[in-house]
């Protein structure tokens, strides 16, 4: 049993304070680039597709803002729409947290599609290479909430719980490195293994994304406390496992329509 003593301050510097969630979303969005990259390079390249490497790095800048946004959105829409009604002007004071994973999906796509209708390039081909490098910043990003000893599990009697002082002295599970191992590690190398299979066809890795993440967070769910504000919806789910059934809906659509 591990009893959690992590300070979620890598430095402080008075006027300067570096967090490793700060640091999470750094990594996660440099190395996915690179990634993405080099995947461009040794996957479509090879089979003659025509792209400028140019243009991803362009799109970047459109990614980085979508996820800024649609993560404050999504967590103000689905995790604390009441706070923030009463509280409008902390909507923008992103510094103190307060990000939805789904809600950064929504506006990747959406700005991912408003950059390939801009620059004529097909949004599949683009929202696949992003599918298979977003598990890094997913993995990084759970990694970040453990540091930060947030989005607990539950109260468990297993060898490997782990102890939050902050929240309480109850052993729990670990939930957000189960998260970090399925939605992140996991995922990345099926969604890898998947787009460098011959007579891959375009947009797979986009809808099988949506469905196995969906899955992965529901069962990690099951080991996670609800968030204290929402609870669970109709005594039942947490909102995690209503937007990821949703995800996992989305992806069926969109394969039925690809096939």
């Amino acid at each position: 049993m591990y009893t959690h003593n992590l300070d979620p301050i890598l430095f402080d510097f008075g006027f300067l304070v570096i967090r490793w969630y700060s640091l999470a979303y750094i990594f996660g969005i440099l190395i996915g680039w690179w990634l993405a990259k080099k995947i461009i390079v040794k996957k479509f390249q090879s089979i003659n597709f025509t792209f400028d490497l140019k243009e991803f790095d362009n799109l970047i800048t459109y990614l980085i803002i979508s996820l800024l946004i649609g993560g404050r959105i999504g967590y103000v829409l689905f995790y604390n729409f009441e706070y923030y009604l009463s509280n409008p002007l902390d909507i923008i004071k992103i510094w103190e947290g307060g990000m939805s994973f789904h809600g950064a999906l929504i506006g990747i796509i959406f700005g991912t599609y408003l950059f390939s209708e801009k620059k004529n390039i097909p949004t599949f081909f683009l929202l696949d290479i992003i599918a298979c490098v977003a598990p890094l910043g997913i993995f990084f990003g759970r990694i970040a909430n453990f540091i930060n000893g947030e989005l607990v599990g539950k109260t468990t009697e297993v060898f490997w719980a782990v102890i939050f002082p902050n929240i309480d002295n109850i052993p729990r599970h670990p939930s957000q490195l189960y998260e970090a191992f399925f939605e992140g590690l996991v995922l990345l190398i099926i969604l890898n293994l998947i787009l460098f299979k011959e007579n891959y066809k375009t947009g797979t890795c986009s809808y099988m994304f949506l469905i196995l993440y969906g899955i992965f967070r529901i069962f990690s769910e099951f080991f996670r406390e609800p968030d204290v504000q929402i609870g669970y919806l109709f005594n039942l789910i947490s909102m995690g496992v209503m937007l990821s059934v949703f995800m996992i809906l989305a992806g069926i659509i969109i394969f039925l329509k690809r096939k």
